[in-house]
């Protein structure tokens, strides 16, 4: 068990305590680039590369896949401490396919970010004839024509678990909730698909064994949370359960593929 002054980890050790740098957080993951704000001191560098690294390695732990899911194929890039908005500790931009975290505020928001990535990555992949860029989940919504394939089968289930209550027909709590918060402050934010989704996928990573909360925090104990904008209950085990199997069937499909490519 690891942890910092500010950030807490409970989980197997990945770096033996040694540092490392953004180099080879790239690296191992295959980002298409990394960018670091001019602001950002060596030692910070230094101590932010380590948690990203850490981070992203729970996190292909939790999902049970290999490298190339955490940067998309060599798709994605990320950003810390640069390219921040006001208010904004951490976002994805889908024209750049980047994620990125700001200095101070963005930690613990990693998980929700890179769900954006791929959910925006899989519009592209899991339907015929869904609008260039439009994230998965809301072509989902929207009934756009699904392509083909079990793991897609997988991947819709998970967003009718979030968006739809038990029965398959009624919106779920959580938009039902999240509807009424966006109506409250006269704004279409938390009931939109991608932020639905994006939350259920936090919550999921935080009820796993590992804990990181540079990686994801505040879905159990917050001022969101208490609102019921993360999922509760038995939507959150049914959430849970139908991420846990679509990613567990996307990592062996995965890893037959690295294992195929390198025969």
């Amino acid at each position: 068990m690891t942890s910092s002054r500010e950030f807490y980890r409970n989980g197997p050790a990945v770096r033996q305590g040694q540092p490392v740098s953004f180099v080879e957080v790239r690296k191992r993951f295959d980002f298409r680039s990394i960018g670091i704000g001019r602001w950002v001191s060596q030692p910070e560098q230094v101590r932010a590369a380590g948690l990203f690294y850490d981070a992203l390695v729970d996190l292909m732990t939790i999902l049970n896949c290999p490298e190339p899911l955490i940067s998309l194929r060599g798709t994605l890039s990320l950003q810390y401490g640069i390219g921040g908005r006001p208010g904004v500790a951490a976002h994805y931009q889908p024209s750049m396919r980047c994620f990125s975290l700001a200095k101070n505020a963005g930690p613990g928001s990693i998980a929700h970010e890179w769900f954006h990535a791929l959910d925006h990555y899989l519009g592209g992949t899991a339907f015929d004839d869904a609008p260039a860029g439009m994230f998965a989940s809301k072509a989902w919504l929207s009934d756009a024509t699904p392509v083909v394939h079990p793991l897609n089968d997988d991947l819709y289930a998970c967003f009718r678990s979030i968006m739809l209550d038990a029965d398959g027909e009624s919106p779920s709590q959580l938009f039902e909730i999240s509807a009424q918060i966006d109506r409250a402050m006269n704004q279409v934010y938390y009931s939109q698909t991608e932020e639905l989704c994006a939350r259920a996928f936090e919550a999921f990573i935080q009820d796993a064994v590992i804990t990181n909360n540079f990686l994801v925090s505040g879905t159990k104990a917050s001022a969101e949370a208490e609102q019921g904008l993360y999922p509760k209950g038995e939507q959150r085990e049914r959430i849970n359960q139908a991420f846990r199997h679509y990613f567990n069937r996307l990592g062996a499909a995965l890893n037959s593929e690295i294992y195929r490519n390198a025969r």
